[in-house]
């Protein structure tokens, strides 16, 4: 039986209006409403079809991310829910994520997420300044986003994770430090803290605006961390934090190369079965919905070649900040450890990899330049 760790991700793509920065596959709603119930059916049509891929395995966790998920009604949440139950199984104690903007949430919705087995939600604030997060096109603003945090707790959530950026638009290192200071003061069991990047086929790439320099964006991200950790967040990956016991085991999970099926208008997948696939729905919503349920709403699928699986599975697994056993290159990949030895001694030469016997991790010299560490595993 494949005992390597099996996740769902859930993709809403429709929003309010889409971000300027942002590249992930999001739809603006037109004239206000967009199709809930079709595409609800479409999930569960896909689901269904994909029922093989869950026979003999446990799910470990759910994420429904977007888009903007909270703009899906709690019936509309509730009946992917109970899909997945049916064609998975949701034991008790799976963490169920559920992704929400403010101003484009309804928070008296929360309580109604909560009843259904909802229990993390994630709050994409970005900041806590209104002119920061003007620039860089957010719908919500300071006042909103501090609502949505509050709403969350009172409808019962203990575990929330609030998403922040630094680097924005005009941004200076106490701004960046009075945002997580803000994030603190409302006790979100997580933060996921990361710097604005300028991504191809976004408005930001067209027209990029200007952002602090290099070395004012450093100081952000040290003095930063320096803040978090003496608050009492522990930081597990480059970019996350959390009270001990809250890390988010959905995105550990991506992080340790595990399993996880997506399902949704652009939703990614990687499955092992013998061999480690990749596979991609279509992106186009109306498209998705049509072909749901069938051989058809697959838009790629490819099989890892050894190269790829070496070095996608260090991209993951390096981002975490006590790295990996070893072993878990073999457990994953199927690959034996001496394949990639020469690589490890040569990044430990360098002083980018621990010197610890049997485990992968990156030194402090090696989490900086991750990249210039991922180098050494591209050949």
């Amino acid at each position: 039986m494949n005992n390597i760790p099996l996740s769902l991700y859930v993709h809403l793509p429709w929003c309010v209006r889409k971000c300027p920065y942002c590249d992930f596959n999001s739809h603006e709603i037109k004239d206000g409403s967009f199709p809930e119930r079709e595409y609800v059916d479409a999930v569960v049509r896909d689901l269904k079809f994909s029922a093989d891929l869950f026979r003999g395995r446990k799910l470990e966790s759910v994420f429904l991310g977007g888009g903007t998920p909270s703009l899906m009604s709690a019936q509309g949440i509730g009946a992917i829910l109970e899909a997945v139950d049916a064609v998975c199984g949701l034991p008790a104690g799976t963490e169920i994520t559920l992704e929400a903007n403010p101003g484009a949430s309804d928070n008296g919705r929360f309580a109604g997420y909560r009843n259904l087995g909802v229990n993390r939600l994630s709050i994409g604030a970005q900041s806590f300044n209104d002119a920061r997060l003007a620039a860089i096109g957010r719908i919500h603003d300071a006042g909103e986003a501090r609502a949505a945090v509050t709403a969350a707790a009172a409808a019962g959530f203990a575990d929330i994770n609030i998403d922040l950026m630094y680097g924005l638009p005009g941004q200076t290192a106490q701004g960046a430090l009075a945002d997580l200071a803000t994030a603190v003061s409302l006790e979100p069991a997580h933060i996921s803290w990361y710097q604005l990047t300028i991504e191809p086929n976004t408005v930001f790439h067209a027209k990029p605006p200007p952002l602090p320099g290099d070395d004012i964006t450093w100081e952000m991200q040290t003095r930063g961390a320096d803040y978090l950790a003496g608050q009492g967040y522990r930081q597990y990956e480059v970019s996350a934090w959390s009270r001990p016991g809250s890390e988010c085991r959905h995105n550990l999970n991506y992080w340790e190369f595990g399993d996880y099926l997506g399902v949704g208008a652009g939703a990614h997948g990687k499955i092992t079965n013998g061999a480690i696939t990749r596979q991609s729905r279509l992106r186009v919503p109306q498209s998705y919905m049509r072909a749901a349920g069938s051989d058809a709403a697959i838009a790629a699928q490819r099989t890892l070649g050894e190269q790829d699986l070496i070095l996608e599975f260090m991209l993951n697994v390096l981002r975490l900040k006590n790295g990996v056993p070893l072993s878990r290159f073999s457990a994953r990949t199927g690959l034996a450890p001496a394949r990639v030895q020469a690589q490890v001694d040569a990044a430990r030469a360098d002083g980018l990899l621990e010197h610890e016997p049997g485990l992968l991790k990156a030194t402090k010299k090696g989490a900086r330049y991750l990249n210039d560490l991922l180098q050494y595993f591209m050949t």
